[in-house]
């Protein structure tokens, strides 16, 4: 069965389990629904569903304007600052996952995001064309920019803890922040074999 979150159908079902569980306490508040959602809900497939809910946290107290320009930069390492493709892991393309899905829920929330990496042309390959590239050459001079939003990613045991945060380009003062868990299985299942700071782990069946 697959365990793809569905935004429109889940919390209605959700819902009505929940106050299965209440036991007809009314009085609970829709938060503590919400948590309850959350802490039921696997891992698996949910990548959707962790991104949409640090957004609500991380833009809680904005308001979009047609005036303000926002940034989405990728997210990296606490420790490092900076993106190694050779650590394999569960999580390794969560930085640039949470830029991609940032950029969607700002936009959705009316937030102007500038694609800094969109070409002035259609780049034609023998077997692709596309308008997104990382080559400095081939891109224009970025326009004003107001916001970055961006952050980092401390690694733990079973995920990792990422920390958003918008950031004023002028003042460089943070005007909103976020933090929350993602559990390791967001992307694929739990491998048989990982590296972790170089090392090589391996994990065994237990039952």
């Amino acid at each position: 069965m697959s365990t793809k979150y569905l935004k429109k159908t889940v919390p209605a079902a959700w819902l009505a389990a929940g106050s299965l569980m209440l036991g007809g306490c009314a009085g609970e508040s829709p938060s503590v629904v919400m948590q309850e959602e959350n802490m039921a809900l696997p891992a698996l497939g949910n990548m959707e569903y962790h991104t949409y809910v640090l957004a609500n946290e991380l833009f809680a107290q904005l308001r979009p304007s047609r005036q303000a320009k926002y940034a989405v930069t990728g997210f990296v390492p606490a420790d490092t600052m900076s993106w190694n493709s050779k650590q394999q892991d569960p999580l390794m393309m969560l930085g640039h996952q949470l830029e991609e899905g940032l950029i969607t829920e700002a936009a959705k929330r009316g937030f102007t995001t500038q694609e800094f990496k969109l070409t002035d042309d259609i780049i034609m390959g023998e077997y692709a064309d596309r308008v997104l590239t990382r080559d400095i050459e081939q891109l224009p001079g970025i326009e004003r920019v107001d916001f970055y939003i961006t952050g980092t990613i401390v690694r733990q045991q079973a995920g990792a803890m990422v920390n958003a945060r918008v950031i004023n380009a002028r003042t460089k003062d943070v005007v909103a922040a976020a933090t929350r868990f993602f559990p390791e299985g967001l992307f694929w299942e739990e491998e048989k074999v990982t590296t972790r700071n170089g090392r090589l782990y391996r994990t065994e069946d237990k039952g």
